[in-house]
């Protein structure tokens, strides 16, 4: 998968090296690069969407619980609601 590749993953959010860390259910863990603090979500099944930037490195947009609608957000709503 090339950098700048678009990823949604859900899986258990742990303390990682640098900040944070995506353990994958089928074993794989993802190092995340989140903007501001996520603590409240650690221990818990997340769902995380952002940007691949490096071999395991994924740079966070949006972090929801796993399962939980994702929210929409007024931009993309207009954008929708205007055709665009």
């Amino acid at each position: 998968m090339p950098r700048g590749a678009r990823h949604a993953e859900t899986g258990i959010l742990r303390p990682g090296r640098w900040g944070y860390s995506l353990q994958m259910d089928g074993g794989g863990v993802w190092q995340l690069d989140v903007a501001g603090s996520a603590r409240r979500y650690l221990g818990r099944r997340v769902t995380v969407e952002g940007t691949r930037s490096g071999f395991d490195l994924i740079d966070v947009h949006h972090i929801r619980l796993a399962g939980a609608p994702r929210e929409a957000r007024p931009a993309s709503l207009l954008r929708r609601l205007l055709g665009a």
